[in-house]
């Protein structure tokens, strides 16, 4: 049998484990709120490790209007390929459409309709407009999973030869594509 002082020793530590936890999340919390608040921590940065790196083996079936793709596909490519995830019901993959559809004539897109039905998927892009020039399904997600998304809208810029060479995990906006996506592709372009 343990004496008193030691029970009561015991007992503090027990009850001061919570407030300790609690107190370490709070520190987390506030470090990254004022992180955000100085401009040093981006939710949307996410650690990618399939940067630079090969697309994994994947292959994904036709999604109505376009014509599916495989890991091949995008290993045969000599010039760079956007490839976007989304879904018919994401509000960021509607409202990053626009976005898009002003780069459809600059550079090719290649979709991918994750856990979308085929239909949904469909009237999304008629309604919204298609800038796809391949377009898969991947229904279950699979796909997504081996790619190593957290969610849609989310874009890949695979450059020659199937490596990934650029990932975000937000809507692609204009300040994205002059600050990022551009100078990228010119550097690509230049090796």
């Amino acid at each position: 049998m343990s004496n008193p002082p030691e029970n009561m020793t015991r007992r503090r530590l027990l009850m001061a484990a919570p407030l300790a936890g609690a107190a370490i999340v709070g520190v987390g919390f506030w470090k990254m709120l004022s992180g955000m608040q100085h401009g040093s921590f981006n939710p949307h940065d996410i650690n990618a490790p399939v940067l630079n790196r090969p697309v994994p083996d994947f292959s994904v079936p036709d999604q109505a209007p376009g014509q599916g793709f495989s890991a091949q596909d995008l290993r045969a490519l000599t010039q760079p390929v956007l490839v976007n995830f989304f879904a018919s019901w994401c509000i960021p993959c509607l409202a990053e459409m626009p976005t898009l559809m002003g780069l459809k004539d600059d550079l090719t897109m290649w979709g991918i309709a994750y856990k979308d039905r085929p239909e949904n998927a469909a009237g999304f892009l008629k309604h919204s407009g298609n800038p796809f020039t391949r377009l898969g399904s991947d229904r279950d997600g699979r796909v997504g999973i081996d790619w190593g998304i957290s969610g849609v809208p989310e874009t890949f810029l695979i450059g020659p030869g199937g490596i990934i060479r650029w990932h975000s995990a937000a809507p692609l906006d204009v300040d994205t594509i002059r600050g990022t996506l551009v100078p990228l592709l010119e550097s690509l372009k230049k090796s």
